[in-house]
């Protein structure tokens, strides 16, 4: 489903769907964030600036911008950086002067800034790293290993490295390279997209035969993989870079067999989902059905708005369709009964909107992967690179590793890639709400009621409810298993959280979707008393965190006044996320 809002008291208000009805979500948000009749068309912080000042923007349209949109918005002083056909946009510089003026244009539907993003990972230190065991990735390569799908990485770049090859061919399974990071190539200078590639297709070349004691192997280890190099050397990046990128992958997407996107980036929302452009343009790869797959964000551990990290999730991991990844510690062995929740993983609902989320959790704490020699990060951490003695044995220590260690919500979307690529060999023309159904409904559902870490003198103390772990932690066994369990034409957005006057929050869509009452959320489905989160599982709260009542009880939570209170993150003196914190693996 694609919608253009106009957000313009005398534009008219266009819903356009396929073949589906506008849910109550996207209803309730349109009017609730002041998309609809009466609004601003522009974002909240160009809405302050001072004349005088230049300011880049992305400026999306109701159609494709055309050679005399552009000569309009030079005549107002404006230069055309890129164009951006993907969200129907154009990436330009304009003076500050002339924006308000420019959101009067009735062909303009929103102008946001061309705001800087981020890789979302960390730096820890070691213990061993059994990701693939955790999941249940292990189980399924002797029939499945994601072979003949395509993931499109993008990231800062993918590295040359003999465990992205084919061991048939020695040929690099990486298909297709592409840079968008000004006075560069396509090559990896951060360290991050290599890392996450080696996550999702990483097959252990390096660390299989008779002198090894540990192969660290990807989710996928025969899939290929696509590299589009948006981040530059420090993991930084802007909307218009990124959105370029991704409307690569759908210009590419009948030659490459792209069938899933990695996005182990984000910036903080700003906007709903239906303006902002990140949201937009994952929303047309989404459409087009490629899986995309987003980091949930690292500010899990940010309680300057007194919410307990609540209401952090970056975007683009706000949009509903995306399925947007949280970040779990597995301690170093495989086994998951004794795993957690990291404390820096962000947490829903999103702000603007309050949709649930993230959708899931995985493995991303302390995570082994593909070393990128003399990257940035391999300079900035040294101790994070494996020594070789730690998979390897009867080798001279002083040999190089191929290995390094990074935690954060990036290597948990990445675990989650592998797994959409390994399902979607057994079931190749699954849809993705199909498959993002599939992982949810197979997510397993044991948490602990709470749990705490203390880092830095700081205690950070999590709570184990729908905005923390979403629906579960990701199984890839039980996923696979769920073949037939859901649909073909599922609809799998993620549905809204609504505070109720009795002072519980409850889950809310439209009867027609994925959590509708004769759906998968339904009353005895997917949500229900008898089925994913029903009362067979943990509870906690006044009225139940995942029962009958509600997802979230009365006292469940001490930030839980504050994330819906008046004065708050959705209150009537609403503030921005701030920036995010920079966190190390725990």
């Amino acid at each position: 489903m694609r919608r253009q809002v106009s957000a313009l008291f005398h534009s008219r208000l266009r819903l356009r769907t396929v073949g589906r009805k506008l849910p109550f979500c996207a209803v309730l948000a349109v009017f609730a964030t002041g998309a609809g009749f009466g609004a601003q068309k522009l974002s909240p912080e160009l809405r302050s600036l001072k004349s005088g000042r230049s300011v880049e923007v992305i400026v999306q349209y109701g159609h494709t911008p055309t050679g005399e949109n552009h000569r309009k918005i030079a005549e107002k002083g404006g230069s055309l950086l890129a164009e951006l056909p993907a969200i129907k946009a154009a990436h330009y510089a304009v003076p500050a002067s002339v924006l308000r003026e420019l959101s009067q244009d009735p062909e303009i539907a929103y102008i946001s800034p061309n705001r800087k993003l981020r890789s979302t990972s960390n730096a820890p230190s070691i213990p061993y790293d059994y990701s693939p065991q955790t999941i249940g990735a292990n189980l399924a390569w002797p029939l499945f290993t994601g072979a003949g799908v395509t993931v499109a990485v993008v990231d800062s770049g993918i590295a040359s490295n003999p465990d992205l090859n084919d061991p048939a061919s020695g040929l690099s399974r990486v298909v297709y390279s592409q840079n968008w990071v000004s006075g560069s190539d396509a090559n990896d200078y951060y360290g991050h997209g290599t890392h996450v590639a080696g996550i999702i297709a990483g097959n252990a070349a390096s660390s299989t035969g008779q002198h090894f004691d540990l192969s660290i192997s990807g989710i996928a280890p025969a899939a290929n993989l696509m590299n589009l190099r948006v981040l530059d050397q420090n993991g930084e990046s802007t909307d218009s870079i990124v959105i370029q990128g991704l409307g690569q992958v759908l210009a590419l997407q009948a030659q490459y067999r792209i069938q899933v996107v990695n996005l182990s980036l984000g910036r903080p929302a700003f906007e709903s989902y239906l303006q902002d452009p990140l949201c937009q343009a994952v929303e047309q790869l989404w459409q087009a059905g490629i899986v995309v797959v987003v980091a949930a964000g690292n500010d899990g551990r940010n309680d300057t708005a007194n919410t307990d990290g609540y209401g952090t999730i970056n975007s683009p991991g706000i949009d509903p369709f995306v399925i947007t990844v949280g970040c779990m510690k597995t301690f170093g062995d495989p086994n998951r009964g004794d795993d957690l929740i990291a404390s820096y993983s962000s947490k829903g609902p999103t702000l603007i909107d309050r949709l649930a989320k993230p959708d899931i959790v995985a493995p991303g704490n302390q995570i082994f992967s593909i070393l990128d020699p003399n990257s940035t990060l391999e300079t900035s951490y040294p101790n994070n690179v494996v020594p070789i003695t730690a998979y390897a044995f009867g080798c001279n220590k002083k040999l190089p590793s191929n290995y390094f260690i990074l935690s954060g919500t990036s290597m948990s979307a990445a675990e989650v890639s592998g797994a959409v690529a390994v399902l979607l060999q057994q079931n190749p023309g699954i849809s993705p709400d199909t498959v993002k159904a599939r992982l949810m409904l197979s997510a397993t559902k044991q948490f602990p009621a709470s749990s705490q870490v203390t880092v830095n003198d700081v205690t950070y103390v999590d709570q184990y409810d729908v905005f923390t772990i979403g629906a579960g932690y990701l199984d890839l066994t039980n996923a696979l298993a769920t073949a037939g369990s859901v649909p073909a034409n599922q609809y799998a957005m993620s549905p809204m959280a609504q505070f109720n006057s009795n002072g519980t929050v409850t889950l809310v869509n439209g009867s027609n979707a994925l959590w509708g009452t004769n759906a998968l959320w339904g009353t005895n489905a997917l949500w229900g008393t008898n089925a994913l989160w029903g009362t067979s599982v943990f509870v906690t709260g006044d009225n139940a965190l995942w029962g009958t009542s509600a997802v979230w009880g009365t006292s469940t939570l001490s930030g839980f006044n504050a994330l819906w209170g008046t004065n708050a993150l959705w209150g009537t003196s609403t503030g921005d996320v701030t920036e995010s914190i920079p966190v190390s693996g725990e």
